[in-house]
């Protein structure tokens, strides 16, 4: 049997290690809803940058660029929540 003092101590570590697998599932599932996960834009190297476009073009489409893929595909995740600007419509 354990006395209090140990008790309390498992206890501890019983509650951090549940709440290090739930920030652990949170970033999982944070990852998997990702933009750029969800709709696969085409990856590719525009000129010095990498370019991840969803669409036909750059002008109809969902871009971003980057100096790396990473980027792009960050990029591309900002871009897909900016609204057309005013003039476009």
């Amino acid at each position: 049997m354990l006395n209090p003092d140990d008790s309390n101590m498992a206890a501890n570590a019983i509650c951090h290690a549940a709440a290090m697998a739930q920030e652990s599932i949170q970033h999982a599932t944070q990852c998997y809803t990702a933009s750029h996960v969800i709709y696969k834009p085409k990856l590719f190297v525009d000129g010095n940058k990498w370019c991840a476009l969803l669409g036909d073009n750059l002008q109809s489409g969902v871009c971003g660029f980057g100096a790396s893929p990473h980027e792009a595909m960050m990029a591309f995740d900002k871009a897909w929540y900016e609204p057309l600007p005013d003039n476009a419509i």
